[in-house]
């Protein structure tokens, strides 16, 4: 049930019919705009809803759609029920113009119906003929004419008529020519034909001298159009021939409409699917013209729409180049009414058509403009009190009316009915019109159905806070322009801002202050809360949009440098396994040569100067590899000097390692080493090159290359106490990378205990070795806590 009877109006959905009746090309299809009606038929509003978004993907998908351009069969369809009447040539063209298109749907519908299966359901019961078809072609052209080969006896026909009208065309020449010598005719006088027949215009005066039978005369009296006697019997031959033409014309018509009349019912139907699919490429066009989808129905008696816009609205405000403020929107069966209270001109109103109007849409089988996740159940009932119902006939004022409105709504309202009244209890005198109101209000709540109330009535909103099945909302405003921000939050009463909006138009000060003390202390105490808990909102809107952005540019740094810190990772294994192999290459061959010089002492029973000679050899090889290594240090690193900047690449003067300048302060800079960062003085750091100085890091700690010489010397005890962080982690980068290439089992990092901080950064950077399989505290008896325990792969 719909109440009132012009509800329509009210809400606005009259003007989404003109935009639909626009959007329609036939007249069929503008004529279904007007049998769009409210349903509570879940099944068919999804059916409705479905064919709609199929068009529209039908549409976006690049699918050689049909045309809808259908010419209007409505009063062609009644002709051919009445036996003997036939359809003349441009109803025959209109005819074969819908069947071509048919045939072209029917087509379609058969090669994507899987795809789109609501309109294949829809049109599926297109039946053509093609034999029909290619009947009317044979006989109508494309602009409605007769074709000169519909039957061989209209050729023949024709073909008379040519030859006839060039025969007298000929003689009237000849009668002309002589006229013209004698003047008896019109300068530039040509022939023309008068009651269908070939006539010579001659001047009045000589009518006389010409032979002939006069049909017609100029307006001036001054010209006469006179049949040649010579072409007399000629023109009664054309004109039996054009009663021949037109009989057979009327033959072949009537033909053509017994055999249309044998598919009347196929063509009206599929007169019948245009029009319906007209309808439903204007709902497909007007949807994706407003970002519409089709919400989910759901059963549990819930609304929650996202981003919802009042289409009308907003159309009128792009107009204008102003833009519709989104509203988030939500009833279940807990919280059924919702009371929106809030300043004049803030919004409440429109809120109130807007959640009407896209309900009503719903039902109707339309998408609305809300966002994805939006959802809504199907109402029996549609009530509304809306505008000033004042009536001079009925004698009825503003407020007679509403309470005519809320006798209605009290007696028909139920769980499946939506209710919408627009300032519930005005138009009477506040203190009995709000007590009337909550009485209502309360009658309401029993009914159990959903319902949306603006009001500014205190009573109404102490109500909302306290009453199960209802819920205050407040239109947001900002206090500090005093303008309003059309935006709905529920939860919470609003203020109308009465005193406030007073004092910004000019209102003395006075006069305000006294209007506070008549108003009393618990109203202008609670509206002052009220203005606090809006300022509240909105500073705690503005500081969490804040967070948000600090929170994702955090989120983007931290993705940065775990991006950052796996290329490291890789670029770091194959370096190591790189200076591995090559280690390994030059431990061969020295191994090789090695053997080789003892062989030759052996073999030459080890004489001096063979023995000289294969150890200067040797000697000669091992320079000749350190020179190879400072080549390769001089190509992957170049100090260049000059001033710190952040980003520069860096090493202290001495070492190897290298690091990134993170900031530049007057006398110290803060490097980065990998995960340490630390304070260097910037005379103890050297800017070098950038080409391919990480990789350097590793290779540059490969001295001498005497491989035997390095194991033995190297210890598996590391002591680091009373070093700097910054010293520590470089001899430690160093040292566990020997560690890694000699291939020891273990080794143990000697950093004592004090506060524990040197061991935090030691077993921190720990982790950054996937070589390393595990590090704890050694014995107690040895040294505990003191000493980390690293133990490799």
């Amino acid at each position: 049930m719909l109440y009132p009877h012009d509800i329509e109006y009210k809400l606005g959905f009259d003007k989404i019919r003109e935009l639909l009746i626009h959007g329609c090309t036939g007249e069929q299809g503008k004529r279904n705009v007007e049998k769009v009606k409210f349903s509570s038929n879940k099944e068919l509003i999804i059916k409705l809803c479905s064919q709609t978004e199929e068009f529209m993907k039908m549409t976006s998908s690049g699918e050689q759609v049909p045309s809808l351009h259908y010419p209007e069969l409505k009063d062609i369809i009644g002709k051919i029920h009445v036996e003997g009447i036939f359809l003349d040539p441009e109803e025959m063209a209109d005819v074969l113009k819908s069947l071509r298109l048919l045939r072209e749907w029917h087509v379609f519908i058969h090669s994507v119906g899987e795809t789109y299966p609501d309109i294949s359901a829809l049109a599926s019961p297109i039946e053509v003929d093609g034999e029909l078809i290619r009947k009317i072609e044979a006989c109508i052209d494309d602009k409605g004419e007769i074709k000169e080969n519909a039957s061989p006896e209209l050729r023949n026909i024709r073909q008379e008529i040519r030859k006839n009208e060039l025969k007298a065309r000929k003689t009237l020449d000849k009668v002309m020519h002589q006229s013209r010598k004698s003047d008896m005719m019109p300068d530039d006088s040509t022939l023309t034909i008068r009651n269908g027949r070939l006539v010579m215009p001659v001047k009045a005066e000589y009518k006389r001298a010409v032979k002939g039978f006069i049909h017609d005369a100029s307006a001036s009296g001054n010209i006469i159009f006179i049949e040649p006697a010579e072409v007399l019997e000629i023109n009664n031959d054309l004109k039996e021939l054009g009663y021949a033409e037109k009989r057979e014309i009327i033959r072949i018509l009537k033909e053509l409409t017994v055999a249309i009349r044998m598919h009347q019912e196929s063509i009206s139907n599929g007169s019948r699917i245009l029009g319906i699919l007209d309808l439903i490429r204007s709902k497909a066009r007007l949807s994706a013209q407003f970002d519409a989808i089709v919400p989910e129905l759901n059963k549990e008696g819930k609304v929650e729409w996202i981003a919802a816009t009042n289409p009308v609205l907003r159309r009128a405000l792009e107009k204008q180049g102003k833009k519709v403020v989104p509203l988030n929107f939500r009833l279940d069966r807990q919280q059924r009414i919702l009371l929106i209270s809030g300043p004049n001109a803030g919004g409440k109103s429109v809120c109130l058509q807007t959640v009407g109007l896209l309900q009503y849409m719903v039902q109707c089988g339309l998408p609305i403009p809300v966002m994805e996740g939006s959802t809504t159940t199907i109402f029996k009932d549609i009530f509304i009190d809306i505008g000033d119902e004042q009536s001079i006939e009925d004698d009825l004022s503003t407020y007679s009316s509403h309470l005519k409105s809320m006798n209605h709504f009290l007696k028909f309202t139920s769980k499946g009915t939506l209710f919408l009244i627009d300032e519930f209890g005005s138009g009477t005198d506040p203190q009995f019109g709000g007590a009337i109101a909550e009485a209502m209000l309360e009658q309401l709540v029993r009914t159990h159905g959903f319902g949306v109330i603006t009001t500014h009535y205190s009573n109404l909103k102490k109500m909302g806070e306290s009453h199960p099945g209802m819920v205050n909302g407040r239109m947001r405003f900002d206090v500090q322009k005093l303008e309003p921000l059309y935006a709905l939050e529920i939860g919470k009463p609003g203020s109308s801002f009465a005193l406030e909006i007073a004092g910004k138009i000019g209102l003395p000060e006075d006069l305000i202050k006294s209007a506070k003390e008549k108003a009393g202390t618990d109203a202008v105490e609670l509206d002052r809360l009220l203005n606090e808990l809006e300022e509240d909102k909105k500073t705690f809107e503005e500081q969490s949009k804040k967070l948000k952005t600090q929170n994702e540019a955090l989120e983007k740094a931290i993705e940065k440098y775990q991006k950052l810190k796996s290329e490291i990772d890789i670029r770091r294994k194959d370096i190591i396994n790189d200076a591995r192999q090559e280690a390994k290459n030059i431990l061969k061959e020295t191994n090789q040569r090695v053997e080789n010089l003892i062989r030759e002492i052996k073999e030459n029973k080890a004489e001096k100067q063979v023995t000289k000679t294969l150890r200067e050899d040797l000697r000669q090889f091992e320079e000749k590899i350190k020179i190879e290594k400072v080549k390769k240090m001089e190509e992957t690193v170049q100090v260049i000097g000059g001033k710190l900047d952040p980003g520069d690449l860096v090493r202290i003067k001495g070492q190897n390692s290298i690091g990134e300048v993170q900031d530049v302060g007057k006398n110290d800079a803060e490097v980065s080493f990998g995960d340490l960062k630390s304070k260097i003085k910037i005379s103890r750091l050297e800017r070098i090159s950038k080409g391919k100085a990480k990789k350097s890091e590793v290779r540059m700690g490969i001295k001498g290359i005497n491989l035997i010489e390095r194991r033995a010397n190297f210890s598996s005890d590391l002591d680091v106490r009373g070093k700097r962080a910054e010293e520590v982690l470089l001899i430690f980068s160093s040292f566990l990378d020997d560690a890694i290439l000699m291939g020891v089992p273990s080794v143990r990092i000697i950093h004592g205990k004090g506060d524990g901080i040197l061991r935090q950064i030691l077993r921190d950077h720990l982790r950054a070795y996937k070589e390393v399989k595990n590090f704890h505290d050694e014995h107690a008896d040895r040294g505990g806590a003191g000493i980390t325990v690293v133990e490799f792969q």
